[in-house]
């Protein structure tokens, strides 16, 4: 299996049944791993079926972001936190994705709201453990009265989604010929991001021309992404062919990428792909609302990633110098919000930079009443 495009220029993200992996005989588990295995080579996306979570999970943090994003400018940009502190309320063109790589770019259009697990969490996998509040700060949410049950739903989608990023290391570490529990001690104080993201922009904004990303390019900083999105066209990555593709989830899928953690320690044999957000539009060029949550499973913060067993061949030398989870981190949110150019992500800055530029479009704008969409 390789990337297949489609007729109207979609690739063929492939589709993983889960189920065969949690239910299944020995032989439905392999299945399983060499199907993630192919996927992780070839695309370094794919859509995760038999995932086990509930319908009602995603339906709730659905209406949560609706509540939270319908509320007045203002009032969101007070859970605003400062750049280092990778938590609360982004508006609009506060960040740049690209810096991320080092490559600039205009601002993008999204909105987003962070969550986060906290130093000193009492329940689930990280009770009792040490957490420096440096990785793990505390979590801003809105007012309970404003935006009543958004905590509980958004909670809830956390967990469902952090159990299938676990789940996840078990089928990447058999993939890769290890141990099923070899990511444990690398993930057991994972450093976990919850990002809810909205792409219609507030009443009296115009959208200018295709240029301006909704998300500027990038690739995910950690182990493995899990993310839920409107069936919305916006979403694309970068093919092996050096061109964008458009993505949108199956029905019932979330879609699930690979992050630089696992890139680097693959020495590449696993990609961590170049994806961006077009500014999401219908047919007629209006801009149409667009909705997105990633968890980002990120890894322990002094997790060291270097190049695993059987990675690099023999009087090869590894494509990356050894880092912890944490520095690399630091380095990409300093891009992404704080808004200085990362210098250690050459390889993947290349990748971007030699992808093919679509021939320029005349700039446009349209009246928010024509263009908002939400």
């Amino acid at each position: 299996m390789g990337e297949t495009q489609r007729g109207d220029g979609r690739l063929d993200v492939p589709v993983i049944d889960l189920s065969g992996w949690r239910d299944g005989t020995a032989e439905a588990r392999a299945a399983v791993a060499a199907a993630v295995d192919e996927a992780a080579r070839t695309v370094g996306f794919m859509q995760i079926t038999g995932h086990g979570i509930p319908r009602s999970a995603a339906d709730g943090l659905a209406a949560a972001m609706d509540a939270f994003f319908g509320r007045p400018a203002a009032e969101k940009r007070a859970l605003c936190a400062p750049p280092e502190i990778n938590r609360g309320y982004t508006p609009p063109r506060a960040e740049k994705l690209s810096l991320s790589l080092g490559v600039a770019s205009p601002e993008d259009l999204f909105e987003a709201f962070n969550v986060g697990v906290e130093a000193g969490a009492a329940d689930g996998p990280y009770a009792g453990a040490a957490l420096p509040a440096e990785y793990f700060p505390a979590n801003l949410w809105p007012d309970p009265d404003t935006v009543p049950g958004f905590r509980e739903a958004v909670e809830e989608w956390f967990a469902q989604a952090g159990a299938l990023a676990r789940r996840l290391t078990e089928v990447f570490a058999v993939a890769l010929g290890l141990e099923p529990g070899f990511f444990t001690p690398y993930t057991h104080r994972s450093v976990d991001v919850l990002r809810m993201n909205n792409y219609a922009l507030p009443p009296g904004e115009t959208v200018v021309d295709k240029r301006q990303m909704g998300m500027g390019a990038h690739t995910d900083y950690g182990i493995v992404t899990v993310l839920w999105a409107d069936r919305v066209p916006g979403l694309q990555i970068l093919g092996t062919d050096g061109t964008w593709h458009d993505v949108v989830p199956a029905e019932g899928a979330v879609l699930v990428n690979l992050g630089d953690a696992l890139a680097r320690w693959t020495n590449d044999r696993w990609r961590s792909t170049l994806h961006r957000v077009l500014p999401p539009t219908d047919a007629a060029g209006r801009l149409v609302r667009r909705r997105s949550a990633a968890y980002f499973h990120d890894g322990n913060h002094d997790a060291v990633i270097s190049a695993l067993p059987g990675c690099v061949a023999p009087g090869d030398e590894a494509l990356y110098e050894p880092v912890t989870i944490g520095e690399h981190i630091a380095a990409k949110l300093a891009g992404s919000r704080a808004l200085r150019p990362n210098e250690g992500a050459g390889r993947e800055a290349a990748r971007l930079r030699s992808a093919a530029v679509p021939e320029p479009t005349p700039e446009h704008a349209r009246p928010a009443a024509e263009s908002a969409g939400a």
